[in-house]
């Protein structure tokens, strides 16, 4: 096996599209979209015998409490249980630990893809890796198969959904609007810093998204939905649709209106957007069982996409190489963070 880099949008997006286990982290437009904040970049395939099995999309993340190369969501493998993964994750190391010489980080981390079983776990210790004190992104999403007609996808949601959903379609004082104008953006930004003064959370920054709407804009991958109550817009839903795939990024609802129903109705119109598209599933992002861990940031948020149906994903969780001391002092802030955040 060899690493090289690829400079061919279209090479790595063919390569992605009949690829199972996979997101938008490892799309070629979010790689265009860290270029536009600044990081630095490499996009690299991992070949066998001349034949592209496995890509991997590199970002140099700087932080004063160290810097590090981050894989999000990859390496991304053409067809998981016939290459031998732990070559494909060695393979790469030894070019990450290459460039990590070259760009003076203080370590590597990947979020992996690949689900979470006892042989990936251990293809990640045998290579030296340890387990992240803080995830980077989602180590576990809710899934729903949307192939089915609309009304197959209707019925298999919970009661409770149904009965909301059908509420806010009955309600005449709602409506659901779809935008791509990058003035709008403004807009959900304003309902999601309210919502930040409830929930106390770090927000992303209005450059942030706008800048994340512009990379996926050029090829359509991108829309924000918003839902009007009484002709005022009091909800947003940041989706992006990506190489056969849903997915539900953001949201916010403003807190004074959180009795109505509109989210559902919000969420079911992306749905629909996302089957009109050609998706044959909808990645609901991020997922904390609620059972488990009642008490998660992100218990009550599971519970409602919960509702629509579908199934978990986990993956195994991000791991890190340590490359220098100054590490552990990421380790010790992030392990504070993480507490602090209730994760």
């Amino acid at each position: 096996m060899e690493v090289r880099e690829i400079g061919d949008k279209k090479i790595w997006e063919d390569f992605l599209l009949p690829c199972t286990q996979k997101t938008f982290l490892q799309s070629w437009n979010w790689g265009n979209f860290h270029i536009s904040l600044g990081n630095k970049i490499w996009r690299l395939g991992i070949y066998e015998n001349n034949s592209l099995i496995a890509v991997a999309l590199v970002i140099k993340i700087f932080a004063k409490r160290g810097s590090f190369l981050l894989v999000p969501h990859g390496p991304v493998v053409m067809e998981h249980g016939i290459w031998n993964m732990e070559q494909i994750l060695k393979t790469l190391l030894n070019s990450l630990q290459e460039l990590a010489k070259q760009e003076k980080v203080d370590f590597i981390r990947i979020s992996p893809i690949w689900e979470r079983t006892p042989e990936n776990i251990v293809c990640f210790k045998r290579l030296g890796f340890r387990t992240a004190p803080l995830h980077y992104h989602p180590e576990s999403s809710w899934k729903l198969n949307i192939g089915a007609e609309e009304n197959v996808l209707f019925d298999q949601m919970r009661k409770t959904t149904r009965y909301l959903l059908r509420q806010a379609q009955k309600d005449a004082n709602v409506e659901i609007v779809k935008s791509t104008s990058i003035e709008d953006m403004k807009i959900f930004y304003d309902i999601h810093q309210e919502v930040v003064k409830v929930q106390k959370f770090v927000p992303f920054s209005l450059d942030y998204l706008t800048k994340e709407l512009l990379a996926f804009l050029p090829d359509a991958q991108i829309a924000i939905f918003f839902a009007k109550y009484n002709g005022e817009i009091i909800a947003g839903a940041y989706e992006i649709f990506w190489s056969g795939i849903g997915f539900y990024h953001h949201a916010a609802l403003l807190p004074k209106y959180k009795k109505i129903p509109v989210s559902y109705l919000l969420q079911w119109e992306a749905i629909k957007e996302a089957k009109k598209r050609g998706c044959i599933l909808y990645d609901f992002w991020g997922y904390a069982d609620p059972v488990k861990n009642p008490t998660h940031p992100y218990a009550g948020p599971t519970l409602f996409k919960m509702g629509f149906g579908g199934y978990k994903a986990e993956y195994v969780k991000t791991q890190d190489l340590v490359i220098s001391q100054k590490y552990w002092i990421n380790y010790t802030i992030e392990t504070i963070r993480k507490i602090k955040r209730g994760l």
